[in-house]
C-alpha cells in the first residue's frame, strides 16, 4: 500500500469514528459541540479579517514608498 493510500485509509477510519462518536452524543453534548465549532469559526473569520486588513495597510505603505522612490528616481 502506498503512503497516500494509507493516509486516505486512516482519514476514512478517523471520519467514521468521529461520525459514530457524534451519533452517540446526548443532545446537550451535540449543542455544546455545535456552539464550540461556531465560536471557532467566528474566531478564524475575525483573524482572517485582521490579517487581510494588516496586509492591505502594509501593501499601501510599501506602494506609497515605491511611488516616492520612483518619482525621485525619474526627476
Amino acid at each position: 500500500m502506498t503512503k497516500g493510500g494509507l493516509l486516505a485509509l486512516l482519514g476514512l477510519a478517523g471520519g467514521a469514528f468521529a461520525y459514530w462518536k457524534y451519533k452517540n452524543l446526548s443532545l446537550e453534548e451535540k449543542e455544546e459541540l455545535k456552539r464550540k465549532a461556531k465560536k471557532i469559526g467566528n474566531d478564524v473569520k475575525e483573524a482572517a479579517v485582521d490579517v487581510e486588513k494588516t496586509l492591505s495597510e502594509e501593501f499601501n505603505k510599501i506602494s506609497g514608498k515605491a511611488s516616492e522612490f520612483y518619482k525621485k528616481a525619474t526627476e
